[in-house]
């Protein structure tokens, strides 16, 4: 009888501790180093906790994150976290009903104000007033350059700092090379995307940080700068500066560009695949002479965190979120990626200072995380990056008509999709 009792008594325990232990899904990036990452905190959390399960499984690759969010919020599929979370898509996310009010998890103002900062938590809160994204990471976007060639050309890193100077020296390749070299070679891939690292990273540096619709949420690209932008880069591609055609090379790698639109994400791929002997180092883009001598504000490629509404756990994502975002979690983060987490302090933190000496590189990065900038909170943004890729094909690329026509057409073309006429 005794046995008997001792075993019902152990078979309540397990039962109990069955019933109580909570899973949470766990959506991460698709990029190797990220995965690596997830795969590790996840090991590490359940080394420490029993009673909250994780089932991880990163987003499919091939598809953007926004198309896979959407289908999921719209079946009601949605896992308890995603963290790969673009901030240009979070009022898409929000109309559709997807995500939860993160300012009223326990603990949240405190913790976030302690991690990243009032100005970083208020650039993320939405209109409403909710929060409805947890700040991560920023990515700020910079230009990589070939040390040797540039040398080997007789151009110097701070002759790329304005736009007469670029081009200059993007003459002055062609000629040394006889047309077999470029300066850079912008994407010439039509997909919205793309856009981010050559018109919006060189728009936010000729606008000072202006985004591309202002606070009433209206179209004001087709300013000063966005047509700054759009000249500069119609001219390297109209003096054959600049290839027009597709390849599978990467042309930096390849010694065929010297320069390239690079973020600490491009870090461990540069040390894992670049040729041997290859050195780079980075600059911040180039922006219009009018601008010479300014502080340059670039594109941040900010990604961030979020609890789904579908999710029945709230309170124990958040728990797990934390711990991602915990101090070791994010040097972890930082050493495996190379990415920039919205952390106050690291310079001053001998737990970060230990990856920044390892990796020198990422001093520049860091120094230029304080002038960055993310995209608008628009649900029409990817059309508009779309309307913006088209002409960008069409005037920029090809010269069908002037870039200062194009623009004047991507713009109109923008408003028309706010405005409900597409």
């Amino acid at each position: 009888m005794t046995v008997i009792k001792a075993f019902v008594t152990l078979l309540s325990v397990l039962l109990g501790l069955a019933w109580a232990q909570v899973e949470i899904t766990f959506w991460p990036s698709s990029n190797p180093d990220e995965i690596r990452f997830a795969r590790e905190i996840v090991d590490a959390w359940h080394a420490e906790r029993d009673d909250i399960r994780i089932r991880m499984q990163p987003l499919p690759a091939g598809r953007s994150t926004e198309e896979v969010l959407l289908a999921a919020i719209a079946a009601r599929t949605t896992p308890d976290i995603a963290a790969n979370i673009y901030p240009g898509a979070i009022s898409q996310y929000v109309d559709a009903g997807g995500l939860y009010q993160h300012e009223t998890l326990p603990g949240f103002y405190e913790f976030m104000l302690m991690r990243s900062g009032q100005a970083v938590l208020d650039l993320y809160t939405h209109p409403t007033g909710h929060i409805f994204q947890v700040p991560w990471k920023a990515n700020p976007v910079m230009f990589a350059y070939n040390v040797k060639l540039l040398e080997e050309a007789g151009i110097r890193p701070e002759d790329l700092a304005t736009y007469s100077g670029f081009l200059a020296a993007a003459r002055k390749v062609k000629e040394h090379w006889g047309g077999q070299k470029y300066l850079y070679a912008p994407a010439v891939d039509v997909t919205w995307w793309q856009r981010f690292f050559d018109f919006y990273t060189l728009y936010i540096a000729a606008s000072g940080g202006q985004t591309l619709l202002d606070a009433e949420g209206s179209v004001i690209f087709d300013n000063e700068a966005g047509r700054e932008v759009f000249n500069f880069l119609g001219t390297l591609f109209a003096e054959g500066l600049a290839p027009r055609g597709h390849t599978a090379l990467n042309r930096f790698f390849e010694g065929i560009a010297l320069v390239e639109p690079a973020g600490p994400f491009t870090v461990p791929f540069y040390e894992r695949m670049a040729p041997e002997g290859f050195k780079f180092d980075l600059i911040p883009p180039p922006v219009p002479d009018r601008l010479a001598g300014e502080p340059v504000y670039t594109y941040g490629d900010p990604k961030n965190i979020a609890i789904f509404s579908t999710s029945r756990h709230s309170e124990a994502a958040w728990e797990f979120i934390q711990f991602i975002l915990s101090r070791e979690n994010d040097a972890r983060f930082m050493r495996i990626t190379g990415q920039i987490p919205y952390r106050l302090g690291m310079e001053d933190d001998p737990l970060f200072a230990e990856i920044i000496n390892a990796r020198p590189i990422l001093r520049h990065f860091i120094a230029q995380n304080e002038r960055t900038r993310g995209v608008d909170d628009s649900p029409y943004l990817i059309e508009i990056f779309d309307a913006i890729s088209r002409e960008y094909e069409a005037a920029v690329v090809h010269g069908v008509r002037s870039p200062e026509e194009g623009l004047r057409r991507a713009a109109q073309r923008a408003r028309d999709i706010i405005s409900g006429f597409f």
